[in-house]
């Protein structure tokens, strides 16, 4: 049977990959009709990204899964090593995005495509960082980790409770912004009016 936190890791990186090609496409869609609910959907989207993945499930990882991986297959080391970094600049590049599409929303369509650009940049680099976590570094720790290793990650991961997966009971701290998220969003990204 597989390891809790190994669940756990891929519920989490599905939920943010699904919130990021949302992302991806309410950019190209554009604010149309609706900019208030744009800017709101797009903002409560980048504060979800830096509060939970940034704050949670980054630090878990480096602490606790990759430094047992690189020590027992030596030959992950250069890939751990630039998945540390993309963990270390992840929190800025989140917070650039949210100034950025505040610069767009409050100054105007000059500042259009600077976040547009930068979002692209963005969404490319989360998922090939969570590809190469998935398609790399995890089958090698189900390969080489123990026991205790796995009773250690899966009570660290198991305190996650990431409020989007829908995998875990809610947070009711979490609520507002899952509820916003879903129902500001357009179809079909979320149940908003596709205007």
């Amino acid at each position: 049977m597989e390891p809790s936190s190994i669940r756990i890791i891929r519920d989490e990186h599905s939920t943010l990959a699904a919130m990021l090609r949302s992302m991806g496409m309410m950019v190209d869609r554009g604010p149309g009709k609706d900019p208030e609910s744009f800017f709101d959907v797009l903002g409560a989207m980048l504060f979800y990204i830096d509060e939970f993945p940034e704050r949670l499930h980054h630090p878990k990882e480096s602490e606790l899964l990759f430094p047992r991986v690189a020590a027992l297959v030596p030959e992950t080391r250069e890939l751990i090593a630039k998945l540390e970094k993309d963990h270390d600049k992840g929190e800025s590049s989140v917070r650039e995005l949210q100034h950025l599409l505040m610069a767009w929303e409050l100054i105007g369509e000059a500042r259009r495509v600077a976040f547009e650009t930068a979002a692209k940049r963005y969404l490319a680099f989360y998922l090939e960082h969570m590809r190469l976590e998935e398609t790399v570094i995890l089958p090698a720790a189900l390969k080489v980790l123990g026991a205790a290793d796995w009773v250690e990650l899966d009570a660290a991961f198991e305190t996650n409770c990431d409020p989007l997966t829908g995998q875990y009971p809610r947070d009711p701290a979490y609520d507002r912004l899952f509820t916003r998220i879903v129902n500001r969003a357009p179809a079909p990204i979320g149940l908003g009016e596709d205007v």
